[in-house]
C-alpha cells in the first residue's frame, strides 16, 4: 500500500485576477470565480475519504479548504500548517506583475530563467542580508514532507496551498531541481496526485534508491472545465500533447512487449477514441508517432478528427527492447532471471535487459528524437509514444537521470502537455501530465498497471 497525496492549488483570489504578486500577503481573498471552482474541486473529491487534511494559514488557500471540506462526507480537521505558506517576496509583494517588469527587469528575467541563484537584499535586525526565496521555499518543502509521511502511512491526504510551495513540494518529492522551479506549471484549484509507498526518500536534497515516489497526474484542471492551461502571454516556441498508446492485450494481461509489435485490442482503440475526442477541438500543427503498431494506430485514431495533418513516423521513439523479456510475464521473467525483476522496478538504471537495452540508451535515443522534434515543428502538436519513453521525456524535462525512471505514471491513452515558452532552446514547462479524466471520468488514473 501506498499514500496517496491530493495536493490542490486555492482558487482564483483577488490579487491573481488583478494581476498582482501576493507572495505571503495574507490581503487577498477568493473571487467569485475561485469559490465556485473550488466547490467543483469539492465536487470532485467528496468520492475520496481522506485520512487528514491540512491547509496554508493563509486566507485565499484557508477559504479553499473550507470550501472543499464542506463536501466531504465525515472529513477530518483541516490542520493549518506553517510550512504550507507560499513564497516569500517582500520587495514585491502586493505589486503588480507589470509594475515588478518595468522596476526590476534583471532581477525579474533572473527570477524567470535561473530561480534558484534568485535572490532579494532584506534588512534584518541583523542587518542587510541576501533572501534566497526559491531556495528558502524548497527548504520548506523538505520540511513538509517527512512529518505528514511518517503520520500518514498508507493513508490519503489532502493539501491545500499555493502556487509556489505546491511546485516546491512536487519537485522535493521527485528530486527535481530548484533550477526547474518555472518548469512546473500549478493552476488555480488544479488537482495533482503523488504516490508514496515505504521507505520514504529522506527528502534530504539528494537522491536516495529507498524511497519510491510517483507522480500519478499533475495540474489536472478538467474537472473546472478547463482541459489544460492557456499557453502563457508571449509564448513562442512549440507546444507538445505526450500521449501515451492505448491497451493492448498485453498491457491487460502484464506481459513484457518491448518491441513486439503489439496491436490495441478493443478496450485499448476506445481509448484512442476518447482521447481523440478528448482532443478534437484542439488545433493541431503537427502529429507524430513511434513506428510501432499500437501508438501509430493511437495516432491515427486521434486524427480521425484533423484530416489536414499528416503523420509523421519516428523510429526513435520506439519503445525500450526487453529482449528476452519480451513475451514473458513476470513469473516466467522470475524463473528464468532470478532477483532481475525486483532490480528493474527497485534500480533501473543498473538492469541490462538481457539482448537488450539499458536505460542510458533509451535515454540517448529518446532524447535525440525529442531534441530533433522540438527544433523541428511550430504550434501545437500531438507526439505519440510508449510508457519508457514518455518517461524518459518527462525526467528530460526536468534533468533527471535514469534512476528516477519511475517517477511518472503514463497510462494507457493518457494526454500530458509540454510548452517551449521561450522556444525550443529556453526552459520547457510541464503544463499538465496524465490526463486520464477523458477515460475514467474521474481524477484517479485506472488505467492497467500492465507491463512495458
Amino acid at each position: 500500500m501506498s499514500t496517496r497525496v491530493i495536493l490542490v492549488r486555492h482558487g482564483q483570489s483577488t490579487y491573481n485576477i488583478e494581476g498582482r504578486i501576493q507572495g505571503r500577503l495574507d490581503a487577498s481573498v477568493l473571487t467569485e470565480l475561485g469559490i465556485n471552482t473550488a466547490r467543483q474541486v469539492g465536487e470532485t473529491l467528496k468520492s475520496l475519504n481522506f485520512d487528514a487534511i491540512y491547509t496554508s494559514p493563509l486566507k485565499r488557500a484557508k477559504q479553499t479548504a473550507e470550501i472543499i471540506h464542506s463536501y466531504l462526507d465525515h472529513p477530518p480537521p483541516l490542520q493549518p500548517q506553517e510550512n504550507l505558506r507560499e513564497i516569500d517576496l517582500p520587495l514585491w509583494a502586493g505589486m503588480l506583475r507589470q509594475e515588478v517588469k518595468d522596476k526590476f527587469l534583471e532581477d525579474y528575467r533572473l527570477w524567470k530563467q535561473r530561480p534558484h541563484e534568485f535572490y532579494m537584499d532584506v534588512s534584518t535586525s541583523e542587518g542587510q542580508i541576501k533572501h534566497f526565496p526559491v531556495l528558502s521555499l524548497f527548504n520548506q518543502a523538505h520540511q513538509f514532507w517527512p512529518e505528514i509521511l511518517t503520520h500518514n502511512i498508507h493513508k490519503t491526504v489532502l493539501v491545500v496551498a499555493h502556487n509556489g510551495i505546491n511546485r516546491c513540494l512536487i519537485a522535493t518529492a521527485l528530486g527535481i531541481s530548484p533550477s526547474c522551479y518555472q518548469s512546473i506549471q500549478q493552476s488555480n484549484c488544479g488537482i495533482t496526485i503523488l504516490n508514496f509507498t515505504p521507505p520514504y526518500p529522506s527528502f534530504s536534497g539528494e537522491y536516495e534508491p529507498g524511497g519510491s515516489v510517483q507522480l500519478e497526474s499533475m495540474n489536472l484542471t478538467t474537472h473546472i472545465g478547463q482541459k489544460f492551461p492557456k499557453p502563457r502571454d508571449g509564448h513562442q516556441g512549440p507546444r507538445l500533447l505526450l500521449v501515451r498508446h492505448g491497451e493492448t492485450d498485453w498491457n491487460r494481461d502484464g506481459k513484457f512487449q518491448g518491441q513486439i509489435d503489439v496491436p490495441l485490442n478493443d478496450h485499448g482503440r476506445g481509448q484512442a477514441g476518447k482521447a481523440a475526442e478528448f482532443l478534437k477541438d484542439i488545433h493541431l500543427d503537427f502529429a507524430i508517432t513511434s513506428s510501432m503498431l499500437r501508438p501509430k494506430e493511437t495516432a491515427e485514431i486521434i486524427l480521425q478528427h484533423h484530416q489536414n495533418v499528416t503523420l509523421q513516423l519516428d523510429d526513435g521513439l520506439w519503445e525500450i527492447s526487453h529482449g528476452l523479456w519480451e513475451g514473458k510475464f513476470e513469473s516466467e521473467i522470475e524463473a528464468d532471471f532470478p532477483g532481475l525483476l525486483k532490480q528493474w522496478k527497485e534500480f533501473p538504471e543498473t538492469v541490462q535487459m538481457p539482448e537488450g537495452e539499458n536505460l542510458e540508451q533509451v535515454w540517448q535515443r529518446a532524447m535525440t528524437a525529442w531534441q530533433n522534434i522540438i527544433h523541428s515543428v511550430s504550434g501545437t502538436g500531438i507526439v505519440v509514444a510508449h510508457d519508457a519513453i514518455n518517461k524518459a521525456i518527462l525526467c528530460h524535462l526536468f534533468g533527471l537521470e535514469p534512476q528516477h525512471f519511475w517517477n511518472f505514471k503514463q497510462g494507457n491513452g493518457a494526454v500530458s502537455v509540454i510548452d517551449y515558452p521561450q522556444g525550443p532552446d529556453g526552459l520547457p514547462v510541464l503544463e499538465v501530465m496524465n490526463i486520464t479524466s477523458h477515460l475514467s471520468g474521474g481524477i484517479l488514473d485506472k488505467t492497467a498497471a500492465g507491463a512495458l
